[in-house]
């Protein structure tokens, strides 16, 4: 593939493509400029920074990008994020809380393409969909609570967590502006019902369009009303960050979680669709890709973005056939800047409000968590405690909590590998887990077990527990025989560590064979002297060569009881 993949969807475009791109720019524009406009006001910045954003970025992902459909921009998730980091730092709004933004996207822009250039994208597999599940829908609720200071127009100060937010509502609640309440109830059921009867259109721009006209001709800004008030004409301007140690320090664990929260999100979407129209995504260029989209909002007056669900599944449906639709947009947006922001003077902050409350309430997924459950509870466990932390800790530590509790789910998983002792059965003529088939035959006076993981130095431990309590409940085993067809790698503690126990068991006359052992399992015991140390022990091509070598087993049948 190119290094620059626009140079090859540039000349491929065909005129029937270039229809369904201008139409499905267009429709992401309008789509993209209220909400732009309404995560960065959910980011703690002035509305046109949501539009600066929607720009270049956009025009860099397309040139450098690998999904064809891939809408990337400002989205809610990383918007709260950036507040929770930022907000810490210095108070939303402030130029010194507009610079650490401008650093968090560069910290974030350096990380995506160091990653991609150094093809480390597989470390983000090592984020549990069960934990991001959880995180997304708790997150999710966060932001639409956060959001209930503007729709009802009171204050409630820098609070973060769903404990706080509530408390800070309940107790205001008397100083709710009627006017205020209306026009964002009144957005809201307007986007409800026009995403539920045409799913496709994009509502926010009527609901935009009335509320402005409402609160103009009706001067609802002087009843309390909270407007977006002046928006800056003009293309985004240049600018540097401070590149400060200690604020580095202070914004990196927000920077990981944006990388891996940010990243996933995108993939997810990019690889969703390119599997219906059968292309091809290649992880590392995706990482890279965003990285540069993000330093380019570092340097030009924007925030930290990435692909979203529903403007990548809008772009998709309206037509889009390559990244020539993502350009229109960002030009779009550009024409928007130049032209259109003194229209948006008037909008109420309950109409942005609704926006992005519409938008996250579809993040939250109640049926992934019962499938989950229904699956496998200790995923169910893992979104669970995500979700739960998030709620009452915060977005930040929520995430680093559920990531942590699902690599320690992880490192249990592989140093509890599954281990199973084997029987014959005859009448099948294979060997399975007598646990599981009561009616296989093991042989007197020998265990066959089967490891069904890599063999490495955390889950050795656990090995010897299973041949000690198998030689305590059979005290008449004369050989053990293990069927490593499971394992496919095995490191140099875990090789040392089998040694040991073959030479504590053989003073007690205990024998060892192995079987079924893989090639590249073969290579690292021939390495570590085995075949000059046990010869033909370890050669076994299968559970029956040993146990014929033994002449326990023969052709005509087996010497073997019934397992109880």
């Amino acid at each position: 593939m190119s290094v620059v993949p626009a140079t090859h969807w540039l000349k491929t475009l065909r005129r029937e493509d270039l229809r369904g791109d201008l139409f499905a720019g267009i429709t992401v524009a309008v789509m993209l400029v209220p909400q732009g406009m309404a995560y960065a006001m959910l980011a703690g910045l002035p509305p046109v920074v949501g539009l600066y954003a929607s720009t270049l970025p956009l025009i860099l992902y397309a040139v450098f990008g690998t999904s064809r459909h891939l809408a990337v921009g400002p989205v809610a998730m990383i918007s709260l994020l950036v507040f929770a980091g930022c907000s810490r730092l210095a108070e939303p709004g402030s130029s010194s809380y507009f610079s650490y933004v401008l650093l968090l996207s560069f910290m974030v822009g350096v990380f995506q393409l160091a990653l991609g250039l150094l093809r480390m994208g597989f470390l983000v597999n090592f984020v549990s969909h069960a934990a991001i599940s959880g995180f997304t829908s708790a997150a999710a609720i966060v932001i639409f609570l956060s959001q209930l200071k503007h729709l009802l127009g009171i204050d409630i100060g820098g609070a973060h967590s769903t404990v706080q937010i509530l408390s800070e509502v309940i107790g205001r609640i008397g100083e709710t502006n009627p006017a205020t309440l209306g026009i964002g109830m009144g957005s809201l059921m307007v986007l409800f019902l026009l995403k539920k009867i045409r799913p496709r259109f994009p509502a926010a721009l009527p609901v935009v369009v009335a509320g402005i006209l409402l609160v103009y001709f009706l001067r609802l800004d002087r009843a309390g009303v909270n407007i977006v008030g002046k928006v800056p004409r003009g293309l985004p301007g240049i600018s540097i960050p401070r590149f400060q140690v200690q604020s580095m320090i202070s914004l990196f664990p927000t920077a990981l979680t944006i990388l891996f929260v940010g990243f996933m999100e995108s993939i997810a979407v990019a690889e969703l669709i390119a599997s219906r129209e059968r292309y091809r995504i290649f992880p590392n260029r995706e990482l890279a890709s965003l990285g540069l989209a993000n330093l380019a909002a570092a340097f030009f007056s924007g925030y930290p973005v990435t692909g979203g669900f529903s403007r990548t599944a809008v772009n998709y449906q309206a037509g889009a056939r390559t990244p020539l639709a993502s350009v229109i947009t960002a030009l779009l947006i550009l024409l928007t800047l130049l032209v259109l922001t003194p229209l948006f003077y008037y909008l109420p902050s309950a109409v942005l409000a609704a926006v992005i409350a519409v938008a996250v309430l579809g993040l939250v997924n109640l049926k992934e968590a019962v499938r989950l459950y229904r699956v496998k509870k200790t995923d169910a466990a893992t979104l669970f405690i995500t979700f739960l932390l998030t709620l009452v800790l915060g977005i930040e530590k929520g995430i680093i909590c559920g990531v942590l509790f699902s690599l320690g789910v992880f490192i249990w998983r592989s140093s509890h590998p599954h281990t199973a002792e084997l029987g014959f059965l005859e009448k099948e003529g294979v060997f399975r887990n007598v646990k599981r088939f009561p009616d296989a035959s093991i042989f007197p006076g020998y265990l066959i077990l089967r490891i069904d993981a890599s063999l490495y130095f955390a889950n050795m431990a656990f090995i010897e527990d299973c041949l000690r309590h198998a030689l305590e409940e059979r005290p008449d085993l004369e050989c053990v025989i293990f069927d490593l067809s499971g394992v496919n790698d095995m490191d140099a503690v875990a090789a040392g560590i089998m040694e040991e126990l073959m030479e504590q068991y053989s003073n007690r006359g205990i024998r060892f064979l192995f079987a079924g052992m893989k090639g590249p399992v073969r290579d690292l015991v021939a390495r570590a002297g085995w075949r000059e140390k046990y010869g033909d022990k370890i050669e076994h091509l299968s559970i029956e060569h040993a146990l014929k070598h033994c002449q326990v087993m023969s052709d005509q049948g087996t010497q073997g009881t019934r397992g109880t």
